[in-house]
């Protein structure tokens, strides 16, 4: 009987996993280039009485095997990659990418983190950087009393300098591409780290090679589905519910094994 208030406690943490997930995309709704997750699960060891196959007496064989099984696990958080709805916004720096890649920033400690959030604004010294003050790499400077920025779809960056008539050009962003962008590992502030299954990055001129190219004064919004969360979320509970109904009906019947010595 204590099997099976194990198995169901097990239910009931992964469940909790579950919601964690949920609670975290629906957070998350308005979040520039957030990426919806969705937990994933796998049942844990089985205990084997009898295994197929093994003979029963008279030339005949045990057809199927004889298994109980102990749980399941939170297994890993899939995420969902798919491109989020574009936002016009009208500021010349923000920056959406039409398909697949992310921009680089550079952290203070050197590292250079990747991100699909495109809201860039000019520092002091005009340089390129994120909501947080870090440089997009390659970096790109906008000299003060720039006028007519414009970022085109190539990721060329230019604007008419003081003084002069004509724009120039200041700059080229790039993007990386990974093979598996799901191997990548989150690490909060809309950036993600190479992972060990991401494969290592790509540069690329937006628009080659399958890189998405550059909208300007466009972000691209979160991918969460408010109702598929909704579902999920109703899911989840009824899941928990039914697995802590199972502790309290072993709970029962230990119950009346104990009132069978009175």
């Amino acid at each position: 009987m204590m099997r099976s208030l194990n198995t169901a406690g097990t239910g009931m943490v992964a469940q909790q996993f579950n919601l964690d997930v949920i609670a975290n995309n629906l957070a998350n709704i308005n979040t520039t280039s957030f990426k919806q997750q969705r937990a994933e699960f796998q049942d844990l060891m089985y205990q084997t009485f009898k295994s197929s196959g093994v003979s029963t007496g008279n030339g005949t064989a045990n057809p199927v095997s004889l298994q109980v099984g102990l749980g399941a696990s939170f297994a890993g958080n899939a995420i969902n990659f798919g491109f989020g709805p574009l936002q016009a916004t009208g500021n010349e720096t923000d920056l959406a990418i039409n398909g697949e890649g992310f921009f680089q920033l550079q952290k203070p400690d050197g590292t250079i983190a990747y991100t699909r959030d495109g809201s860039f604004k000019r520092d002091a010294n005009g340089l390129l950087v994120s909501n947080d003050g870090y440089p997009v790499i390659p970096e790109i400077t906008i000299p003060a009393g720039s006028i007519a920025i414009d970022i085109g779809s190539n990721g060329t960056v230019s604007a008419v300098l003081p003084g002069t008539n004509d724009p120039t050009v200041l700059g080229q962003i790039q993007v990386a591409t990974f093979s598996n962008p799901a191997g990548l590992t989150r690490v909060g502030q809309n950036m993600y780290r190479p992972g060990g299954a991401s494969g290592e990055p790509t540069l690329l001129n937006p628009g080659e090679n399958g890189a998405g190219e550059l909208k300007s004064r466009f972000l691209e919004g979160s991918n969460v589905q408010v109702v598929e969360e909704m579902v999920r979320m109703i899911l989840a509970q009824r899941a928990y519910e039914i697995n802590s109904k199972a502790i309290q009906t072993a709970d029962d019947m230990l119950g009346q094994l104990n009132q069978l010595k009175r």
